[in-house]
């Protein structure tokens, strides 16, 4: 049985954080200081790494100016 990380699904909602990262043209290390994190904790999150959760989902659409759906379409 597959972790749920590696699912489709999960791997196009990482793929729409990263995307919505770059659109708004903000580094790793930007969205990190904006969230109180090391930049290493962006980059788990956008190579799989680690699992997010929705509160964390939403504190990057607040930064990334995007609703929580767009994420999870």
């Amino acid at each position: 049985m597959s972790k749920s990380v590696f699912t489709k699904d999960y791997k196009e909602i990482i793929n729409r954080l990263k995307q919505a990262r770059i659109d708004v043209g903000l580094s790793q290390q930007a969205v990190a200081d904006k969230l109180g994190k090391p930049q290493s904790y962006v980059s788990k999150i956008e190579s799989g790494e680690r699992r997010l959760d929705v509160a964390e989902v939403k504190k990057f659409a607040e930064i990334y100016k995007k609703e929580v759906s767009y994420f999870i379409k």
